[in-house]
């Protein structure tokens, strides 16, 4: 087994391990067992009985979190006759240009239909920093000032990996636990709803809250 820190071992002492704790519960865990001396994030991880190899079974989407996330996101629009949209950086093809040279001072990605063509271009760069925009994920739109606004607002997207994974912010340790609690059920419900009609038995096998340096609390899952 790994060795792990002190302030960390002392943190873990807290959390039984062999209980599942309620949401509320785990929240004031969470911020118990916090050992950054920064203003941590606070993730949640879905461990779900999905098999994303088969189209019906892939889960992505993205939502506004009632509260945002408490971190601040830089949007780069892609567009056509270029207009300000409330995002940092607003352009076209010489934006492009720049990501290609290797400028990626951006966190979101939102363009137009018809610069998706040019974009496609950068699948390579982009893709793998997941990066490129979707329709999905309403960052492929005509309404680039209503998907920048949302995104300001505190949208998180959510993806499932290959193992079946969906991990994401859900706040920071400095928001009110009443907060994290209403960010943490909506995207709970968001993802129950995008339940496959394929799924048989138990839907999610594992929930777990974490800060970005404590150690994980296991969360009930409300049948």
């Amino acid at each position: 087994m790994a060795k792990v820190g002190k302030k960390y071992a002392e943190a873990a002492k807290k959390i039984d391990r062999s209980k599942s704790y309620s949401v509320a519960e785990a929240v004031k865990l969470a911020k118990e067992t916090n050992i950054a001396k920064f203003d941590a994030s606070v993730e949640v991880s879905f461990k779900l009985n999905v098999d994303p190899r088969h189209a019906d079974q892939q889960i992505r989407g993205a939502m506004v979190l009632p509260h945002g996330t408490g971190k601040t996101q830089k949007v780069c629009v892609i567009t056509q006759g270029a207009k300000d949209a409330g995002a940092d950086f607003v352009g076209g093809k010489e934006l492009l240009e720049e990501i290609q040279k290797g400028w990626f001072d951006f966190d979101v990605i939102v363009a137009t239909p018809n610069m998706m063509g040019e974009l496609g271009k950068l699948g390579r760069l982009l893709g793998p920093k997941g990066l490129m925009p979707n329709p999905k994920t309403g960052t492929v739109t005509m309404d680039v000032a209503k998907a920048v606004e949302d995104i300001k607002k505190g949208k998180v997207e959510y993806r499932v990996d290959k193992e079946g994974n969906i991990n994401l912010m859900i706040g920071k340790v400095s928001f009110d636990d009443e907060k994290l609690v209403d960010n943490f059920n909506a995207i709970y419900n968001t993802i129950v709803k995008a339940r496959p009609a394929a799924v048989k038995g138990a839907y999610i096998k594992n929930l777990v809250l974490t800060t970005t340096m404590g150690p994980g609390i296991h969360v009930e899952i409300v049948k």
